[in-house]
């Protein structure tokens, strides 16, 4: 008898988190104009997937749309030398999507919408190219985006979804409406969900380069013959903090939502600390929620079987967030010092420890510093991700 475990299954393979769009993330003119946004007009945005398959599915978000956002057409298609941030296809690829059968969709204000299967093999770590046709379009203040793409997407005039390529598209290094893809995978697969903000969005990494230190992870995990698949999402969000924007009890569902979810790893917030009040009172109290905080995302993960990793926090001396009294460098150390010895995560990866001066722990190495003292470097990243013990990823019966 066949072995029911190893059917194909569809699982997660790309994600990322929608936020609304700023007044300077929108599309410049003629796509954004009088008050609306991607009126008859075509998008091409790249992914990189992770774990492969034999078939694809899309999901579309309208996360902060008031309104239905009309698609009128999209297509799935192999960038040009496989390389993301392109906007020439494989000539042939483009498979168009299709929903419940249609070619168009509504997608729901607040909602998103997943396309039908689509027959196309696709390897670990391929990109994917993702165009899509927008009559309608949007209100310029209710446009689901995900800003910190690192990655170039391209925007033209009229319907172009099956275009081999967008000679004079404008490019800009957003991502707009996408919030995942899954694949049909041939064997299970175990997923890894990152949680962060713009250290794990991969701001300072190189645009167009796949160089976050959760591509590099992945790649790593890729290349160890010993383990079996595993998808690598990476669900950071630019700019947001834990008590604030994206409070315990929401990144706990988001994570469970995934197929296969076996481990998540958390690495945020420094924004928490460094957007309160630079004040001893003010910082204890940022410092002992975040720890409260931790604590529950631990205890809403462990009991359905997820092991729960925790990175301490980044230096950040002589950055914006610095203050002359050392409030917050004082606030990140206890933070630290509580991932470090409370027992409470399943294992602690020592981000700080692997990127600050030796010299000067208050700062990042100079190596490692993209230039604004909060922020890291293509090296730095790759310490990172360097730095994470492939065996946090083994199974059971693998250690």
């Amino acid at each position: 008898m066949a072995d029911p475990t190893l059917r194909p299954r569809w699982t997660d393979t790309w994600v990322c988190t929608p936020q609304l769009a700023a007044p300077d993330q929108l599309p410049p003119a003629p796509f954004t104009a009088a008050g609306r946004a991607f009126q008859d007009c075509t998008l091409r945005q790249t992914v990189r997937v992770t774990t492969g398959g034999e078939a694809v599915r899309v999901r579309f978000s309208n996360a902060y749309g008031r309104a239905p956002l009309r698609l009128a057409a999209s297509t799935v298609a192999v960038p040009a030398g496989g390389r993301s941030g392109v906007s020439a296809i494989v000539p042939g690829s483009a498979r168009s999507l299709r929903f419940a059968g249609a070619p168009d969709v509504l997608v729901p204000p607040g909602g998103e919408v997943e396309s039908d299967p689509v027959a196309m093999a696709v390897g670990p770590g391929a990109r994917l190219s993702l165009t899509a046709y927008f009559t309608g379009g949007v209100a310029a203040g209710e446009v689901t985006s995900h800003p910190g793409s690192r990655t170039t997407s391209y925007l033209c005039a009229g319907d172009h979804t099956g275009a081999p390529d967008l000679p004079g598209a404008t490019g800009v290094d957003h991502w707009y409406f996408l919030s995942g893809v899954r694949v049909l995978a041939p064997e299970p697969v175990a997923t890894a969900v990152l949680i962060g903000d713009s250290l794990t969005d991969g701001r300072g990494a190189t645009t167009n380069g796949d160089n976050r230190w959760p591509d590099l992870l992945f790649d790593r995990l890729r290349a160890d013959r010993t383990l079996g698949p595993v998808a690598v999402l990476n669900h950071a969000a630019g700019g947001t903090r834990l008590l604030d924007d994206d409070p315990a009890g929401r990144l706990v569902q988001r994570a469970l939502a995934r197929t296969g979810l076996r481990w998540v790893l958390v690495f945020k917030g420094v924004n928490d600390l460094g957007t309160a009040a630079a004040t001893e009172a003010a910082q204890q109290r940022v410092a002992g929620d975040l720890i409260a905080a931790y604590d529950q995302i631990v205890a809403g993960l462990a009991p359905r079987g997820v092991r729960v990793y925790g990175a301490t926090l980044l230096p950040f001396g002589d950055a914006d967030y610095d203050d002359p009294g050392g409030h917050r460098q004082a606030a990140r150390q206890r933070v630290n010092t509580w991932i470090r010895t409370s027992g409470r995560f399943d294992e602690v990866v020592d981000f700080d420890q692997v990127v600050r001066d030796p010299a000067d722990p208050r700062r990042l190495a100079a190596e490692f510093d993209c230039g604004d003292h909060l922020h890291l470097s293509p090296a730095g990243y790759r310490a990172l991700a360097e730095a994470v013990p492939l065996r946090l990823f083994r199974s059971p019966a693998q250690t």
